[in-house]
């Protein structure tokens, strides 16, 4: 009997050891990387073609697909008054420096974000677009009005250390546009460069936003100022923040809302 009682004990012991291992196999939400198996990407490039939009298509699209999206390529903004195409995607990667966008074309961008699906962007070709449209930059949360010295040398500071996309990432050194821009103030400030005032001696001190996350009605926003030319990207940090940040601007339909109100930054 005594026997039998400590048999049954060790087996209890055993059952609730186990169970307890395998509770903690479960990955943490937060560790769960974002994918882009499976999703859907519209990747629109245009425009001036100084920030080079067709080198950073070859960047971006083979690894995109290499990656298991499925990719739809244009070089035309009709494709946004496709509503039911708009409605089936994941993600809208856009390259398109300035130019003009039509009412329609438009409408078609905003409600698609509007609606759920994420987009993601860098430098002019989403921050500098379409400069006459006041709620086209509403939607990205800040605008380019700036680069005092042009192509120069300079910093980024990674200050969001658990976020997934700069987790990991430190301190980097830049030679190219310092942009500087009108920022929402409720966006999710993941980096960001200080000015030094050699080119601009009234903003000497100032640190401006370089990468952030916002929301746009459901859909997942995420902007990163750097690459203006595609050999930005050559830079390590550059490239791997903007590679987590259009894994994570795809998760836009399916994860869950983030707290954005975070407008503070050192």
């Amino acid at each position: 009997m005594k026997l039998m009682h400590r048999t049954i004990v060790i087996f209890t012991a055993l059952f609730l050891v186990s169970s307890l291992l395998s509770v903690r196999a479960e990955p943490d939400s937060k560790d769960t990387a974002p994918s882009l198996k499976g999703k859907k990407v519209l990747f629109v490039w245009g425009g001036w073609p100084g920030h080079e939009p067709e080198e950073c298509r070859d960047i971006f699209v083979p690894w995109m697909r290499a990656e298991g999206a499925e990719v739809t390529v244009s070089d035309n903004l009709e494709i946004y008054k496709d509503e039911d195409f708009m409605q089936s995607l994941d993600l809208i990667v856009q390259i398109w420096t300035m130019g003009t966008i039509e009412k329609e074309q438009e409408q078609g961008l905003l409600k698609a974000v509007k609606s759920g699906i994420g987009i993601a962007g860098w430098h002019g070709g989403l921050g500098d677009a379409f400069r006459n449209n006041t709620e086209y930059q509403f939607m990205v949360g800040g605008q380019w009005v700036a680069h005092p010295g042009g192509v120069i040398d300079y910093s980024v500071d990674v200050i969001d250390k658990e976020d997934y996309v700069t987790r990991g990432l430190e301190k980097f050194d830049m030679h190219s546009e310092q942009y500087y821009m009108h920022v929402d103030p409720n966006v999710k400030v993941l980096a960001t460069t200080t000015y030094n005032g050699d080119h601009a001696s009234w903003i000497d001190g100032a640190v401006m936003p370089v990468v952030w996350k916002k929301r746009y009605g459901d859909g997942r926003v995420f902007y990163n100022s750097l690459g203006h030319v595609a050999s930005d990207f050559d830079v390590p940090e550059a490239l791997e923040m903007m590679k987590r940040g259009i894994r994570w601007a795809a998760e836009s339909k399916y994860a869950e809302k983030e707290p954005w109100l975070a407008p503070v930054y050192k």
